[in-house]
């Protein structure tokens, strides 16, 4: 077996996880009592030849879509190609690339350059306990200087779950983001459990612990997530062609390189020399529901 189709199965009691560390260390698999809740393909180099609409990844050292071309930022120049069809510089430089395991449910990279004028290190830990997963992410600078970072996880689930957003601001679609978060109003309206509108694709501010609750009706389960930081952002995308709804818990907004130039709220960090940015999620998974 090659090492980018190498697979790592993770237990608990109720929870497997398995995870190709030589595919960007992403989420291939996730089965409570035996339901699969990811957008799994049967064959794991389906996720290599398509690596953003199958199980989940790693979004670093950026999230979601950053323009492209020259840009200055903290002293250094940004030079990001595009890699996807509307081009936009998506969703990082690691959901792909190999990744080392650093532990038993650890795994880690560090990468520089690919118009990305600093050193860093990525981490994932993965946590298991009974019914709940853990997911520790890290996002180190080592370079010399100033580096804007941010760090998140893009799961595909599988199905049509129902969704509940517990946050009352949203940036507005992400074809089209508002600079400054406005209220939550009709389809983006999530607080209460609700079926997503078909379409939809959004990013939602502010969002308070649970931040995000999934209701699968088939097989009767429910996940409730947990975020760590401080000013937790999500963004949700229901696309009808995929029969699978993608839920990302991140550090910073959609267009976080322009709100970090612009000075514009939800923005990319600005993370110092040796330090590190972190987001840990938990996911309690409610067997049996309704």
């Amino acid at each position: 077996m090659s090492a980018s189709t190498e697979q790592v199965v993770l237990r608990s009691q109720h929870v497997e996880l398995t995870v190709l560390p030589g595919l960007g260390a992403r989420l291939h698999s996730l089965r409570v009592d035996g339901h699969e809740l990811l957008r799994a393909p049967d064959d794991v180099r389906v996720h290599e030849d398509d690596p953003f609409f199958w199980g989940g990844y790693v979004m670093a050292p950026w999230c979601n879509r950053v323009a492209t071309g020259p840009q200055e930022v903290a002293g250094r120049e940004i030079d990001l190609a595009s890699n996807f069809p509307d081009g936009s510089a998506i969703h990082g430089l690691v959901y792909a690339a190999p990744w080392q395991r650093t532990g038993a449910g650890s795994f880690a990279i560090e990468r520089e350059g690919e118009g990305w004028p600093w050193r860093y290190r990525v981490e994932l830990a993965v946590g298991l306990e009974d019914a709940s997963l853990t997911l520790a992410q890290r996002l180190v600078n080592l370079s010399d200087g100033r580096m804007p970072g941010g760090i998140g996880l893009h799961p595909w689930f599988v199905g049509r779950p129902e969704i509940k957003i517990n946050s009352a601001q949203t940036y507005g679609p992400n074809s089209d983001p508002t600079a400054e978060p406005v209220p939550v109003s009709g389809e983006l309206d999530l607080r209460t459990r609700a079926a997503m509108a078909e379409g939809l694709d959004a990013a939602w501010a502010e969002v308070r612990d649970p931040q995000v609750e999934l209701w699968w009706r088939e097989p009767g389960q429910r996940a409730v997530w947990h975020m760590s930081t401080a000013t937790p952002h999500v963004v949700a995308a229901n696309p009808p062609e995929r029969r699978a709804m993608a839920v990302e818990p991140q550090t910073h907004a959609v267009q976080g390189l322009r709100r970090l130039l612009r000075g514009e709220p939800g923005a990319l960090a600005l993370v110092e020399p040796g330090a590190a940015l972190e987001l840990v999620t938990r996911i309690d998974f409610d067997l049996r529901t309704s």
